[in-house]
């Protein structure tokens, strides 16, 4: 992607961790890009035009040969842009080492489907069967990690991307009660604390991100909440 090409835009929405991954992707490749939020309970309609699934993140390719190209699926643009810009890989050059990152990305979106559990269970049963669901999920990651710091040793990868936005949500969960998912689980934790002090990881969000993660947790009467009494 030169240089000089227009600008992107990010269709973002400030608490999704799939268009985290797309900003530090993009942030990480060194790639200028601007970002649009909108409210998903309350879609504009040039947003329901181009977006299939009604669904962030959306990344809007200017081209200078006919009209914006609109890509959606937080998979496909992490995908584009390791594809079309420069700067690091952010994918292994070996064929069977990239499809074993793929398939902990896919994991990592199965983590990220029992932390929505987890912060939506509204009682004690449901609290724990999620937070069971993701101890449970870590622990296959706290089997299969190296030295670290990052999940491939020293290259920040794609898939430090994926767990990033995942881990974020306990930077605010840990706040308020202490679930224990990442007990006896060292090396996650290590991992965990390495991507917080990533620069793209941390401009990933906007500063208000907590605040935004902690209503959200009150407006839908999480159990979570109830724990901090």
């Amino acid at each position: 992607m030169p240089s000089d090409a227009p600008k992107l835009t990010l269709v973002s929405h400030h608490l999704c961790p799939y268009v985290q991954r797309a900003a530090i992707a993009l942030a990480e490749k060194g790639v200028a890009f601007e970002r649009r939020y909108i409210d998903l309970a309350d879609k504009p309609a040039w947003f329901r035009a181009i977006s299939p699934l009604g669904k962030v993140p959306v990344l809007i390719v200017p081209r200078t040969d006919g009209p914006e190209a609109v890509l959606f699926e937080s998979a496909v643009i992490c995908e584009f842009i390791e594809d079309s810009a420069a700067g690091p890989k952010l994918h292994p050059e070996d064929a069977l080492e990239r499809a074993k990152h793929r398939a902990w990305m896919e994991f990592g979106s199965a983590v990220l489907s029992d932390i929505w559990r987890l912060e939506t269970a509204t009682d004690a049963t449901a609290h724990k069967s999620a937070a069971d669901a993701v101890a449970s999920k870590l622990a296959w990651i706290e089997r299969d990690l190296g030295e670290g710091p990052y999940f491939s040793g020293n290259g920040f990868s794609m898939v430090d991307a994926v767990f990033a936005p995942a881990f974020r949500y306990f930077d605010v969960f840990d706040r308020i009660a202490d679930i224990g998912v990442f007990a006896a689980k060292p090396k996650v934790r290590a991992w965990r604390a390495a991507l917080a002090e990533r620069p793209s990881v941390r401009g990933a969000v906007t500063d208000d991100y907590g605040k935004r993660l902690q209503a959200f947790l009150v407006q839908h009467n999480a159990h979570l909440i109830k724990l901090a009494a």
